[in-house]
């Protein structure tokens, strides 16, 4: 029987009570499978529809598994899995039998990884209040219970088996009511289940040249691991404090903030950092933070607190002005702070004095959100201002061309900005007083301005019966001819505003100028909100080949060597570079929604370019077509006008004496190193990679700690900083390190490097896929050479415990449209590229391994919600490779950008019928301009359109919108074949091919270390 160590949800013990880390479980009991319902969309010889049957008699997917065949496997929890099945993935051999296993895959087998049993020093008492120890990590243990264990009449009783809640009983119901312990001696209670220094994790080892074939079912399984831990979350909460490893970022979950900022707002890659830089050297491991400062909350997390000091601002360190924070002590009696990043001891300002308990904590601590949450925002006095702050200004600016006209795409677009600014009428959001609810803040208001090879300005005042247009030609020296009505509140002006995007395309229906002036309609908007800041949403369907800063085709699609060259990556013309920084000056941003009717060259390295300084986002459509786009479209204009945004920011990272921040990746400008980031806009999508470096030693009695601060102005017109406290623990030992990696803030770090490496230096495509293939290996090798406590067969690969399923996302990166070999166009290059700079966890993790989910077969359940948790029942993933899908089986496949249901050939003409409605019963009559399904009253159409409904919630800044991918039918087949990561495409290997290469590496550099670097 394998160790039950293995399954502690850090990499080092079992399933733990969110409420206490030091408890300990025995592994859960089985969870009921209900039997797997008959698939009512299975051809039946008598069928009415004469549905194909597939050759061979093969079953469908979802139907009852024949003879022989085991039916599907059950997940396992967050933790502990089911009894019988002590490994990680389903129908995995325990370490004792793995010797068969080897043989029959051809050297895969399972092994414990490590028995780190080093105990740790107990730090000294210097932790502000909060008393952080590494999760379940080797700690002294003289056999009383420690702190938190329920005082329950033995110490043996199993203290966490129904895994306490938050607000509920203390004493969880046993998992065994019949069952009466036996008393067991302090002795006898410490030595249970293991020491708690036992960090035996599963590894995955795999042959680089056994004769049989690997077995893919073996390799670690990025949709199990999702699946398994959101199961958990759905009835736990997320401690920010208590568990120091966050779940996966495409997971689901409620964060408690108890000091230590949500990983939704920050993820760092270690938890718990080596003392030394050797040590982290020795990990391989970039050491990181992954910001995104106005992230989104979950319903039922608490709001961010918002605290005003007043004149006096909120109180700092004088030396190194970190803000107040919960890991700041106070000493003196409360007259004195001392600061937790540099260990200056400041006075307490008098208006913030308050008395000290005996232990050191101030008796006002629990009314004093900033010494309780790990993100606050403080509004902040006159001196932090460079200008009176005002409510954000909305500039539209719509590309009225005749390209943009002819395709549909003016229409779309102030349709767009209709609904994006208004709800329907019947479908008006009203706030508790009965007026209806506002899309954009009270004090932001919003101009109009459309261009063709003129710039067109629009009065929208609501005095106004209609809205008065004044054309500026002078396009070489461009001004604002308005100083009144130009920006207005949009809901006093909704008549006028309504009317103009109406009008808009029978306005220019006559008026075919094919070329637009860009760079001058945005220098003419920049007069505009020179004096204040705010937010351009501009549309562009044509490269903007008029007047000055006009643009040539570049790339022509003829590439001699297979990958474009490195000059079509980025942009030479100084003018657009100089608005890019006059932009962010004056603290505005830009959004660009650029489609490409025809599949034409936008020069989106030039354009785009602007959007990327600023902090804005560029949407991308390569091939517009109104049918099908329209609802897309629409989408993400009222996704980027409603989400949270500040403008005019500033941002500076500080970290403890010790570590020095090495360097920033995203969308801003920083004038000189170590100056603050300058950020025109900022959204709740946007993120911040950040990486640190030594500039000494570390203590290891102390914790290092992180702060972000972000001062923005908010949309309503506040200036605000937004305060990010993060803390890690510090170990000697770096295999202590180990067990305490961010997956997810590793890839992230190393995908933003990459995305900057490929923009700012003369590295090309090559070398960057290079050195991505080379960090893998020597992240797999140094874990190999440094922290193995046991010998393993130079056969085998051996993956860390919280790394499991990095090379699968290094493969999914290496294989994005961003930097894979092969042909593409260079406008999808750089746009993607840039995405990965300034996308979040959660966007990046989907965009690398997409989500695909089976829906012939789902259970009656699913996709509706779980009586006994009130969530709704999602479906598992599959695995994304055409070896999973099966005859007749219909796929969702969402990669964060874009949804396909792709529909095999030999389809049900009964699900089709179910899913689309009455007389669509065969894929052929399926308008293949499909953005959303029907809303029907069948049970799988329900179902379907709940899953969507979830999936729409769990994504970045792209409209969720359905595309048909029918086999053997539609173009975006190919799509879908392109996001089967784990299949051999993209121009490069297939999952497996590529675990027996990366093994091959790390065989070379442990031992020889001659590896050709």
């Amino acid at each position: 029987m394998a160790e039950f160590g293995m399954y502690h949800a850090l990499g080092q013990g079992e399933n733990i009570d969110p409420n206490d880390p030091h408890r300990r479980t025995q592994p859960a009991a089985p969870q009921f499978q209900p039997p797997v319902a008959p698939n009512p969309y299975q051809p039946q010889a008598s069928s009415p529809y004469g549905a194909p049957t597939p050759p061979a008699q093969q079953p469908y997917y979802g139907t009852p598994s024949p003879a022989g065949v085991p039916p599907p496997p059950q997940l396992p929890g967050y933790g502990a899995p089911p009894a019988g099945e002590p490994g990680y993935f389903q129908g995995q051999q325990s370490p004792a039998d793995d010797g068969g296993l080897a043989a029959q895959m051809g050297g895969m087998s399972l092994g414990p990884d490590a028995g780190h049993g080093a105990a740790r020093r107990k730090k000294k008492d210097r932790h502000a209040y909060h008393q952080v120890e590494a999760v379940g990590s080797s700690q002294p243990f003289n056999g009383i219970p420690p702190a938190g264990t329920p005082a329950t009449a033995f110490l043996n009783a199993e203290p966490s088996a129904a895994g306490a809640r938050y607000g509920g009983s203390q004493f969880p119901a046993p998992v065994s009511p019949g069952f009466n312990p036996v008393p067991a001696s302090p002795a006898e209670f410490a030595a249970r289940g293991g020491g708690f220094g036992d960090a035996t994790a599963s590894a995955t080892m795999v042959s680089s040249g056994g004769q049989d074939r690997v077995s893919p079912d073996e390799m670690p399984s990025v949709p199990l691991s999702r699946d398994s831990v959101q199961q958990y979350f759905l009835t736990n909460v997320y401690p920010t404090f208590e568990r120091l490893v966050p779940p996966p970022a495409t997971t689901s979950f409620v964060a408690f903030d108890q000091g230590n900022s949500s990983p939704k707002f920050a993820r760092l890659s270690l938890t718990n950092i080596p003392a030394t830089a050797e040590g982290l050297k020795s990990t391989a491991l970039p050491l990181g933070l992954v910001l995104q400062p106005l992230a989104p909350l979950q319903a039922g997390e608490l709001p961010i607190p918002v605290l005003d000091f007043g004149d006096a601002g909120p109180p700092r360190c004088h030396r190194c002005r970190a803000y107040i924070n919960p890991f700041m002590i106070f000493r003196s009696g409360g007259n004195k702070f001392v600061c937790n990043l540099c260990n200056y001891a400041n006075d307490t300002p008098p208006e913030y004095f308050c008395a000290t308990s005996p232990q050191g904590v101030r008796v006002d601590r629990d009314q004093r959100p900033e010494l309780m949450r790990g993100t606050v925002e403080f509004v902040v006095p006159k001196e932090y201002w460079t200008r009176e702050p005002v409510g954000l200004r909305y500039v539209f600016v719509i590309d009225v061309t005749q390209e943009s006209f002819n395709k549909g795409y003016l229409e779309a677009f102030c349709e767009g900005i209709l609904r994006a600014l208004y709800a329907p009428e019947d479908d008006e959001e009203k706030d508790e007083n009965g007026e209806v609810k506002r899309r954009i803040p009270a004090g932001a208001k919003v101009g109009f301005v459309t261009y063709d090879k003129e710039v067109h300005f629009y009065n929208v005042s609501p005095s106004l019966e209609q809205a008065q247009m004044m054309i500026m030609p002078d396009i070489e020296d461009p001004f604002v001819p308005l100083s009144e009505g130009l920006f207005v509140d949009p809901y006093e002006s909704k008549t006028v505003i309504t009317s103009l995007l109406t009008r808009l395309p029978q306005m220019f229906s006559d008026i075919k100028n094919p070329e637009p002036a860009l760079l001058s309609t945005l220098n003419a908007v920049v007069g505009a909100l020179e004096k204040t800041g705010g937010k351009i949403f501009c549309s562009l369907a044509a490269l903007p080949t008029w007047g000055p800063g006009r643009l040539f085709m570049r790339d022509d699609g003829k590439h001699p060597n297979g990958e474009p060259d490195k000059k079509l990556f980025s942009t030479e013309h100084p003018a657009w570079r100089k608005l890019a920084e006059k932009l962010v000056s004056i603290g505005a941003g830009v959004d660009f929604f650029m489609a490409s009717p025809s599949g034409g060259y936008l020069d989106i390295a030039t354009v785009g370019y602007v959007s990327a300084t600023t902090g804005g986002e560029t949407f991308f459509y390569p091939n517009f077509i109104a049918g099908r786009d329209n609802t897309k479209l629409s989408l993400e204009i009222k996704h980027a006008v409603t989400r949270e945004t500040g403008y005019q920011a500033l941002m500076k990272v500080r970290c403890s004496n010790g570590l020095q921040v090495s360097a920033y990746h995203g969308n801003f400008i920083q004038h000189t190193f170590g100056a603050d980031l300058e950020i025109g806009v900022i959204d709740a999508d946007k993120a911040l990679g950040v990486t640190f470096g030594y500039d000494g030693k570390l203590d290891s009695k102390l914790d290092a700690h992180f702060q972000a601060a972000l001062l923005y102005t908010t949309a309503s017109g506040q200036r605000r900083v937004r305060c990010l406290n993060v803390i890690a623990g510090v170990s000697e030992q770096a295999k202590d390190s180990i067990k305490f990696i961010d997956q997810d803030a590793v890839y992230t770090i190393l995908a933003k490097e990459a995305s900057t490496k490929l923009a700012t230096t003369s590295s090309s495509l090559k070398d960057v896929r290079a050195s991505l293939t080379e960090k893998t290996i020597d992240v797999l090798a140094m874990y190999r050479k440094n922290f193995l406590a046991q010998a393993h067969p130079p056969g085998q690969l051996v993956m860390p415990e919280r790394l499991k399923e990095f090379a699968m996302y290094m493969l999914g990166m290496i294989k994005s449209r961003a930097f894979k070999g092969g042909n593409e166009t260079s406008d999808r290059r750089v746009h993607e590229m840039r995405m990965i700079r300034s996308m979040g966890c959660l966007e990046l993790s989907l965009y690398l391994y997409p989500r695909m989910i089976p829906i012939h077969n789902l259970a009656p359940e699913d996709g509706f919600p779980d009586p006994a948790t009130g969530h709704l029942k999602m479906p598992p993933s599959t695995r994304t490779t055409f070896s999973r899908v099966e005859p007749g089986g219909v796929y969702i496949v969402d990669n964060g950008q874009q949804l396909l249901i792709w529909f095999h050939a030999q389809t049900s003409p009964n699900l089709i019928e179910d899913l689309f409605g009455p007389g669509m019963d065969e894929l052929r009559k399926l308008d293949a301009y499909t953005s959303q399904l029907p809303v029907l009253e069948t049970h799988l159409n329900a179902q379907v359109r709940n899953i969507l409904e979830w999936l729409r919630g769990m994504r970045g800044s792209k409209g969720l919108t359905v595309q048909l991918a029918r086999q053997g039918l539609d173009g975006a087949e190919y799509e879908f074949a392109r996001l089967l990561v784990e299949d051999r495409n993209n121009e490069a290997q297939g999952y497996v091919d590529w675990l027996v290469a990366v093994h091959r590496g790390v065989q070379l550099e442990v031992s020889k270390g001659t590896r050709l670097k």
